[in-house]
């Protein structure tokens, strides 16, 4: 039997004014796949990704995480119940060291609450010391531990999004949303970003990711689901996909939302 999904979302709008974003749009995200997420332009996966993440609330539908409804919860708060994300254009802070940047992503820390810095400094001592190593791991992880006391504004535009991609495995997600990873990537650290992909996935990290860069998708997605004026379109494995003349027909076209 299929496992249950990790990420659902069930009939989804999301309305502005008259025009409908997103549109009765359904998805089922299955733990320990890289699902793709694809469309033309103003197809509406951005703001597909927002919904799921908590950033937009939608006009009415469900969304579930582990078979909980998440629908009006905040970004912070999916965080904390497992759902990350990543974003198109990083923005670390420049001045902050590599670590530090990551130290930041950590949730529930005891130093969050001002009292506590007074009660329990050796509990916050202890719980920093666990969080720069493991943000040192990390970075090892993604390759940049060698830059890991510089600061964020050394990285190039690929490097950054393997910082973005350390900072939001701090965190502890079960999935992550990927918005446009390739974005801004030259080849050689793009196949850097696809090759940490696939050994966070192999890790049991779950993955949905709306990315331009068809290539990348079919490379590291078994299923993709294809969004054209903020519906579904169709689903399958890249090959369905390709030859599938509805999706022909929306990117010729330039069907949008």
């Amino acid at each position: 039997m299929t496992a249950s999904p990790i990420l659902a979302a069930k009939d989804l709008t999301r309305r502005y004014g008259g025009i409908a974003a997103v549109n009765g749009m359904s998805l089922d995200v299955r733990p320990g796949e890289i699902l793709g997420l694809i469309g033309p332009n103003g197809a509406g996966k951005t703001t597909m990704f927002d919904l799921l993440a908590g950033s937009v609330i939608p006009t009415s539908g469900q969304i579930l995480l582990a078979g909980r409804d998440v629908t009006g919860h905040a970004a912070h708060r999916r965080l904390g119940q497992g759902l990350g994300r990543t974003f198109q254009i990083p923005r670390p802070f420049p001045e902050l060291s590599l670590v530090e940047n990551l130290m930041l992503a950590r949730q529930n820390q005891t130093g969050e609450r001002l009292w506590a810095s007074f009660t329990s400094p050796r509990r916050i001592a202890a719980e920093e010391r666990v969080a720069r190593e493991k943000a040192r791991d990390l970075l090892a992880l993604v390759l940049l531990d060698k830059l890991a006391d510089q600061p964020a504004r050394v990285l190039s535009g690929g490097q950054r999004k393997l910082l973005e991609l350390a900072r939001v495995m701090m965190a502890d997600p079960q999935v992550i949303l990927l918005d446009e990873p390739a974005a801004g990537v030259n080849p050689s650290l793009l196949e850097v970003l696809i090759d940490r992909i696939r050994a966070i996935n192999a890790s049991g990290i779950t993955f949905l990711l709306i990315e331009h860069n068809i290539d990348m998708v079919t490379r590291l997605c078994n299923r993709i689901v294809v969004m054209a004026s903020g519906s579904l379109l169709c689903e399958g494995t890249p090959e369905e996909v390709a030859r599938d003349p509805r999706v022909i027909e929306a990117y010729l076209g330039g069907a949008g939302a």
